[in-house]
């Protein structure tokens, strides 16, 4: 799942890291006493649950739900269709990310990427926090099921769940493979987008999710190259943490060109139009040219902020929503 918090928190936190010496270690954050938190307004409550749901995440999943409706009906899809898909799936990822919040409030309060969270600051009371995210997941599920279809409603509960008790509870304290198998939960918008649409699955929004799934570990990873002092002090074993940044930038490099080849085997799979083959062609050069670029740099023993990570990692933000762009308008052209 993606892992992105508010635009202005992750700049702020930037700054910071950059006024650092690259290497030096990170003094862990001392929790801030619930005597300590803001006083309470309906408006700072509002915003409190808002930020539990981390919009940002969200924004993300629904880049790749659109444009596969557009496929999966070979043009413009139905309005009401897309307007339901979107309400509930944006509940459903509320619910899994507010639920998420709630087992990680632990962590949250040591990592500077997440203090400012509403459970780390004592803005939300943990349990009214999970009650928040259960009540979601109901009203999502129960939403595509009366109003979508089953199908819809069942790739939607199996993305919560796989979120809250695979990866959140299972994997992401134990294994660097956190986020390989964890992003599945991520990936489940395609499958849910095309059967809002069609009712059913088939292999094109499979190689879509595919897709999803490759791009997920190097853009995580070199997310977390920049916070891996971060995520040593909450004692999460990202792949940067536990392994070295040459490790981490080859892995990332190969994902990458698994995420590019796949993108072109949904050319043909999918009959696309040479809009979107033009389209995939060249950002999967500008992409591959960004890892290559990373790996250069590790290979001529350059480390730490110098590498400059987040350049890749901004630019598989780029990647992603351009290439499904190109899968919307591609059907409409074509």
């Amino acid at each position: 799942m993606t892992v992105l918090s508010n635009k202005r928190e992750v700049e702020f936190e930037l700054d910071e890291l950059d006024r650092r010496t690259p290497g030096a270690p990170v003094t862990p954050l001392v929790p801030v006493p619930a005597e300590q938190a803001a006083p309470w307004t309906i408006g700072a409550s509002v915003r409190a649950y808002v930020a539990l749901t981390k919009p940002r995440v969200i924004e993300l999943l629904l880049i790749t739900t659109i444009p596969v409706m557009f496929l999966a009906a070979g043009g413009l899809p139905p309005l009401s269709t897309v307007l339901l898909t979107l309400a509930f799936g944006t509940m459903s990822a509320a619910a899994a990310n507010a639920i998420n919040c709630y087992i990680d409030r632990d962590i949250d309060a040591k990592m500077r990427r997440t203090r400012r969270r509403p459970l780390a600051r004592h803005q939300v009371t943990p349990a009214r926090a999970l009650i928040f995210g259960i009540t979601l997941a109901v009203l999502s599920t129960a939403g595509f099921l009366l109003t979508v279809n089953p199908v819809a409603a069942a790739g939607s509960l199996f993305a919560i769940l796989f979120y809250v008790f695979v990866y959140s509870l299972l994997l992401k304290r134990r294994t660097s493979q956190n986020v390989v198998w964890g992003g599945i939960a991520g990936c489940m918008p395609v499958l849910i987008g095309w059967a809002a649409i069609t009712g059913g699955l088939a292999w094109t929004p499979l190689v879509l999710f595919g897709v999803v799934f490759l791009w997920t570990p190097p853009h995580t990873w070199t997310l977390a190259m920049r916070y891996r002092e971060d995520y040593a002090v909450a004692k999460v074993p990202m792949l940067p943490v536990v392994a070295t940044e040459r490790r981490v930038v080859t892995e990332s490099l190969l994902y990458t060109y698994a995420t590019v080849a796949c993108s072109l085997l949904l050319w043909p799979v999918a009959g696309m139009g040479p809009v979107y083959g033009a389209v995939a062609v060249v950002l999967g050069m500008v992409f591959l040219a960004e890892g290559h670029r990373l790996l250069k740099a590790v290979r001529a023993g350059v480390t730490g902020v110098h590498l400059r990570p987040m350049r890749f990692f901004h630019l598989s933000n780029v990647y992603l929503a351009l290439l499904f762009t190109a899968v919307a308008v591609d059907p409409i052209l074509h």
